[in-house]
């Protein structure tokens, strides 16, 4: 295991009420309410955010609108790259803070 995939794990356990799955394939931080806050992606880490701390997000240094698909970028979600790694776990506690409060 890498060191982006290892921290992707670290995150996953520090965070409250979360469980691993998976999402288009890949590895997938959820809710309880069952949402996905965050996807391990090709050694990078992405986030479902909004407002302010999506702006705050794309604002780093390689950070980019996560396109699964070209030309098809998923709006809220952004794409940081093991560089911000120092920062996953930020985005991750304000992605869960989000998605938690999306109705089901």
């Amino acid at each position: 295991m890498n060191p982006s995939e290892q921290l992707f794990h670290e995150i996953a356990a520090a965070l409250p009420n979360v469980k691993e799955g998976k999402m288009f394939g890949a590895l997938c931080i959820k809710a309880a309410n069952g949402k996905a806050l965050a996807m391990f992606w090709k050694n990078d880490m992405i986030f479902k955010l909004e407002g302010k701390n999506l702006q705050d997000a794309l604002s780093l240094d390689g950070a980019k609108l996560f396109e699964p698909m070209d030309n098809r970028p998923m709006r809220g979600w952004v794409q940081l790259n093991f560089g911000n790694s120092g920062r996953w776990m930020e985005f991750a506690v304000k992605a869960l803070d989000y998605v938690s409060k999306i109705k089901v």
